[in-house]
């Protein structure tokens, strides 16, 4: 065959559908390299980190509430029970300078404290005392041989209980009620305990004339 026999083919266009594969390639070649660089800022540029100071803050103030919420309260009941003992003891100071009052207790206070004082008793004195540790009852009375025992009886003991030569009365209720219990006298005593809140008295008896017996008690209660 000669060169003048011989075809040239002459040179096709691409096909749409190549280009087209080239260019989603390309497309998704860029989008794939985009993307990960794009997510990857996303995550660097979120939320930052909490102030240190700011949290710092929040725990002071959560400490000073529950500061608050437990001292207040502990405050007030140590300020109350002052104010209460200051009382007690201002009542019973006033009562201790006003003295002994020459008359009857009344039939309540002789149920509360347990003083079954005789009908026939003379020179009855008593006074009341109360404060925020004990109530107490200061009577004395003179009576007869058999209104002590009655007396003695109704408190829920008898004669064989007193101890000669004894003193139940308090130095600090000497004090109060400005009793005399020295030498020269035949004392005899008792105490007579109670479960709380019964009262517990204190029985001094002067026995010096066995036919006229003087009662001094202390009656005390606990709240």
């Amino acid at each position: 065959m000669t060169a003048a026999e011989h075809h040239i083919v002459p040179r096709q266009p691409p096909s749409s559908g190549s280009s087209g594969a080239s260019g989603s390639s390309g497309s998704s070649g860029s989008a794939g390299s985009s993307g990960p660089t794009g997510s990857s800022g996303g995550d660097g540029d979120g939320t930052p980190p909490p102030d240190r100071r700011r949290v710092i803050r929040r725990r002071l103030i959560t400490l000073t509430i529950i500061v608050l919420l437990i001292g207040i309260p502990a405050g007030y009941l140590v300020i109350s029970a002052g104010q209460s003992r200051r009382s007690g003891k201002d009542k019973e100071a006033e009562a201790a300078a006003q003295g002994l009052r020459e008359d009857w207790p009344s039939g309540m206070q002789r149920r509360i404290f347990e003083l079954p004082i005789p009908g026939n008793a003379q020179g009855v004195q008593y006074y009341e005392t109360n404060n925020w540790k004990a109530s107490r009852m200061y009577v004395k009375f003179r009576t007869t041989s058999a209104g002590l025992d009655r007396f003695l009886s109704g408190v829920g003991t008898g004669r064989a209980a007193l101890e000669t030569g004894k003193v139940t009365i308090s130095g600090r209720d000497v004090k109060i009620t400005g009793w005399y219990f020295g030498p020269g006298v035949d004392w005899a005593g008792t105490v007579h305990k109670n479960k709380d809140p019964r009262p517990t008295q204190n029985i001094t008896v002067n026995m010096t004339d066995p036919g006229a017996p003087v009662v001094y008690v202390v009656s005390a209660s606990t709240p």
